[in-house]
């Protein structure tokens, strides 16, 4: 029996969110299917920084790594935004955290239906890729004739965390825990994610809203907490670290009092191990997202190995993991995306997602710090639930099973025998 020919279209050598999910699922998808022949097709994330395989010693990645197509794969995967599908192989399979909204843009759906099978992050995802729908009409008379949808099957294949890399007990010490011990607040909140397009309170990661929503609440505090951002812009570049600065700097002023919090960049990147280093300082304290919409919220997860509280909003692909009696999780509204905040062809003005309500921001913000013991026993059962049900070894299984329900088996070639043929003996023929 041949091994099954597999190549996967990812940017695993990427330093980015994709990049991390596409060298954890071919690494699943190597331990899943040992008899499949696993080759990576190595693709650039945007503007992210290349080269995360080689810096990290991610031999048996690199290994795999081809320079093209010589021929037809058995099995296709591509790891990537859906209007970027394609089908080139016998069998096609499109991996994606697809949506923050609640709708898709048109292209999206035609590329989730050149597909065999879809693999989205999160419950969200899978159910807007599959309640999007739009009209197609006759160019002439303007009259439905279609509508158009998704027709391929979607499953739910999360983005396990890896209780190896993220794990109280492997904490490293580097330049991290020295920045961080310089800070004079024992008390701090953390946030993480990139600070978006989009105007004050309309970016996806909702940046801005949170650290104003955090100086206003604080700022008559005593002693009050300070904030972490680990974020960056579109770069990891010092013009786009002072521009952060600068937003951060038009934020504190528009702030009256004589107390105001303190707000600290961590810009730029660090290592996975770094991460953790970062997750697990004693002075993190709790992790803030007054997210907008998440395809997953990969972050999110990764805090829960530490045991400690998340505040989040209650929307989008991160409620898969986050248990609302063990999590803080923020009421609010879908309200129609800002045009500041729209992509062409990727986040859609007509689409909607998540704006938290400000008297739960608030009471968020007083009951974590006023009652964190309280908050901390729930956080080491959600850690405890993470651990059982959302790990990379669990999502290995998880896609054994999706790839055994839609791929199948690859049937045996058939070994062709001839039977041994004997000569005809020549015989002399008598005239």
């Amino acid at each position: 029996m041949s091994k099954r020919n597999c190549v996967v279209s990812c940017p695993a050598d990427t330093y980015s969110g994709y990049g991390a999910r596409s060298r954890d699922f071919v690494k699943a998808l190597i331990k899943a299917k040992p008899d499949w022949d696993v080759k990576i097709l190595s693709q650039r994330w945007g503007n992210t920084r290349f080269g995360y395989l080689k810096d990290h010693k991610e031999d048996d990645l690199s290994s795999r790594i081809i320079p093209g197509l010589d021929v037809k794969p058995d099995v296709w995967v591509q790891i990537t935004i859906p209007n970027e599908f394609q089908a080139v192989g016998n069998y096609n399979i499109g991996v994606t955290a697809a949506v923050e909204t609640n709708l898709m843009h048109h292209s999206w759906v035609e590329g989730v239906n050149r597909m065999n099978l879809i693999l989205a992050s999160s419950k969200h995802s899978r159910d807007v890729i599959k309640s999007t729908q739009f009209e197609g009409r006759d160019k002439d008379t303007n009259q439905v004739v279609k509508v158009i949808k998704a027709e391929t099957p979607v499953e739910v294949l999360f983005e396990g965390v890896d209780i190896e890399k993220y794990d109280t007990k492997n904490v490293i010490k580097s330049e991290v825990t020295e920045s961080l011990n310089s800070i004079k607040e024992s008390f701090c909140y953390l946030l993480v994610g990139h600070w978006m397009q989009g105007d004050y309170g309309q970016d996806r990661k909702n940046v801005g809203y949170t650290i104003k929503s955090f100086l206003e609440h604080f700022k008559t505090k005593q002693n009050p907490p300070a904030l972490i951002l680990k974020c960056h812009t579109s770069t990891t570049s010092i013009m786009d670290r002072e521009r952060i600065l600068a937003k951060i700097e038009d934020i504190r002023k528009s702030i009256k009092g004589s107390r105001i919090p303190n707000i600290y960049l961590m810009h730029g990147e660090i290592s996975d191990e770094q991460i953790n280093e970062l997750y697990n300082h004693p002075k993190v304290k709790v992790m803030v997202s007054h997210t907008k919409g998440e395809g997953f919220g990969r972050p999110l997860l990764e805090f829960t190995t530490t045991g400690k509280p998340i505040i989040a909003s209650g929307w989008s692909g991160h409620t898969d993991f986050l248990d609302p009696e063990l999590s803080t999780l923020i009421g609010g509204t879908l309200q129609n995306v800002h045009p500041s905040a729209a992509v062409k062809d990727l986040i859609l003005p007509e689409s909607s997602w998540f704006t938290p309500n400000d008297s739960d921001v608030i009471k968020a913000y007083k009951e974590t710090f006023k009652k964190y013991k309280a908050k901390v026993t729930n956080a080491k059962k959600l850690r405890h639930r993470t651990l059982k049900t959302f790990t990379y070894d669990h999502m290995v299984v998880e896609l054994e099973s999706i790839l055994d329900k839609h791929v199948g088996s690859m049937p045996q070639q058939i070994k062709l025998t001839l039977p041994k043929l004997e000569l005809p003996k020549l015989q002399k023929i008598d005239g």
